[in-house]
């Protein structure tokens, strides 16, 4: 795992995984270890300015607080955060995807939800100086900037538009676990599936009343997300496949008819399905 960071002006080669130099520094270190000049493309790699939170803030702003980061790469699987740690440091994704599971001492892994590049995690601790209250790991290549607990907690007391902005996150993650909680009560395991599969692809490329999922989740990975077994989710999704509802295609999954899929969650809620 990738866990050195870099402080303002410093340039420096972690033990594995791709190299990392920091957003304010001409020069970096290539694959070969030489100093080469930095491409526009890494430059907006190496940005805040798509993190949905600072949308609000000045330019100037976000450089500043840019450079207050560390930056580190994740490769696919390679845990950043663990359950019930005691860091407190607040991570903003600037590349790639991440997944928030917490491990039972079985090993079952239950899964809450994905968070995509321009969102934050490790912001409760920051807030309430608690443990962690899951584990993350990187679902993708990650680029992901972090920042200490301390220091995000000066952001969000000397930047108004900061706080705004934040609050609207914890309100949707409140909401989001509330809908979590009823499913899991009320719902039967196939309309979970369908429920978590809209949710996917909410989030995907939409077209009219179809949506694609890139990339297609495995069946474990939305099994610990509803709660289930592998195969259950297997039952569910060749049935839906065989109505015409979803195909898989490669490492894509098609949900070709959005309205026929949120009408059979509605059926077993008694309501139009909300995503969060």
């Amino acid at each position: 795992m990738t866990t050195m960071a870099y402080s303002a002006g410093r340039v420096g080669v972690p033990d594995k995984g791709q190299i990392i130099a920091p957003p304010d520094s001409d020069l970096w270190l290539g694959s070969q270890g030489r100093r080469t000049a930095r491409s526009p493309i890494a430059d907006k790699q190496y940005s805040l300015a798509r993190i949905a939170i600072f949308a609000g803030l000045p330019t100037d702003g976000i450089k500043r607080i840019e450079r207050r980061c560390g930056w580190r790469r994740y490769q696919p699987g390679e845990p950043i955060v663990n359950y019930l740690d005691a860091s407190d440091d607040v991570f903003f994704i600037s590349v790639g995807e991440v997944r928030v599971t917490i491990y039972a001492s079985t090993g079952k892994a239950v899964s809450f939800r994905a968070l995509r590049a321009g969102e934050i995690f490790g912001e409760y601790p920051a807030i309430d100086r608690g443990p962690r209250s899951a584990s993350v790991e990187a679902r993708t290549n990650c680029l992901i900037a972090s920042i200490s607990g301390s220091a995000f907690r000066e952001l969000v007391a000397t930047e108004p538009g900061l706080a705004q902005a934040l609050l609207p996150v914890l309100v949707s993650t409140i909401r989001a676990l509330n809908t979590r909680v009823f499913e899991f009560s009320t719902l039967a395991v196939n309309n979970r599936i369908q429920a978590e599969l809209l949710r996917l692809a909410a989030v995907g490329s939409r077209q009219g009343n179809s949506a694609r999922i890139v990339p297609a989740p495995t069946h474990v990975e939305i099994a610990s997300r509803v709660s289930t077994h592998r195969e259950a989710v297997t039952r569910e999704l060749n049935r839906l496949t065989k109505i015409g509802i979803i195909e898989r295609r490669g490492g894509i999954l098609l949900v070709k008819d959005l309205d026929h899929l949120g009408h059979m969650v509605q059926d077993a809620t008694g309501e139009p399905f909300r995503v969060g």
